[in-house]
């Protein structure tokens, strides 16, 4: 698997970008809100990569985060989303946008995104209820004690994490993860962090 590509940004298009790396051009497909976010022509630039087969291709679709891919990978496990339905989601709604709307159970935002309709909506709610990347529900800003300000924002990131993938839902944790930073001095560790907060489970 290509984890990223790194390289010169050689061509743009609202559909692909072309990354010059190693002597080689990658044309990668992305999603629509991507192409106003990457560099001029010539500057360097990152892309999360998927490789999707095909029977008859074999294509790259490119990301500026590892969330965002994880999440299209996500997508393509929905019955009837292939990797270009699963683009065009990810190109209208962010992931935070998408978690809300599946545990809100708003079709209405799902279903506004061109190629989507009740139907698919409806079943992509359904599938992707437990399949959202843990990491798309923490917004380190969201569940930290002092919002934009708070130096620890990766701790409580990773603390969130863990508990969730312990089994813990979203609230809880973030409940529990609130309480401890409020009691403990902000030198806590990251472990001595997720004991105490399963403690305040």
């Amino acid at each position: 698997m290509i984890a990223y590509i790194k390289g010169a940004l050689t061509q743009l298009t609202s559909l692909f970008a072309v990354i010059e790396s190693g002597g080689i051009g990658y044309k990668i497909l992305i999603p629509a809100n991507l192409f106003a976010k990457l560099p001029s022509l010539q500057e360097e630039v990152l892309l999360y990569t998927a490789f999707v087969i095909r029977e008859n291709s074999q294509t790259l679709y490119g990301f500026l985060n590892s969330e965002d891919r994880e999440l299209f990978e996500a997508l393509m496990n929905v019955t009837g989303v292939g990797p270009k339905m699963a683009l065009s989601i990810i190109g209208h709604l962010s992931g935070r946008e998408l978690q809300r709307a599946i545990h809100n159970h708003e079709i209405a935002t799902i279903s506004k995104v061109p190629g989507i309709g009740k139907k698919t909506a409806e079943r992509l709610m359904i599938e992707m209820r437990d399949k959202i990347p843990a990491i798309l529900l923490l917004d380190p800003e969201e569940h930290a004690v002092y919002p934009s300000t708070d130096p620890h924002a990766q701790k409580i990131k990773d603390a969130m994490s863990a508990l969730i993938n312990l089994g813990y839902n979203q609230m809880i944790a973030q409940q529990a993860i609130k309480k401890c930073l409020k009691e403990f001095p902000e030198t806590i560790e990251l472990s001595e962090l997720i004991t105490a907060a399963l403690k305040n489970i």
